[in-house]
């Protein structure tokens, strides 16, 4: 009756896990905004393929970068 999802799992992983980053710089907007969608809204770790530890790093360099003016809140 009903057909069945399938879901194709694509595996991400954390490019900041491959290139061995130390630190996520808050003053590199061009690496940020990759993780913005178009509402300027920061996508979740499902969807930018981050490991947990680099998406915490990254959310508070956005919103570092957000306070600081160097990236919008919100789409203009």
């Amino acid at each position: 009756m009903y057909k069945k999802r399938v879901e194709i799992r694509v595996n991400k992983k954390c490019q900041f896990c491959k290139n061995k980053v130390e630190e996520i710089d808050y003053k590199d907007v061009a690496t940020l905004s990759r993780f913005l969608d178009r509402w300027n809204k920061i996508q979740p770790g499902s969807r930018s393929g981050a490991c947990a530890k680099h998406q915490r790093w990254l959310t508070k360099a956005i919103k570092h970068a957000r306070h600081l003016a160097l990236l919008p809140f919100v789409a203009g």
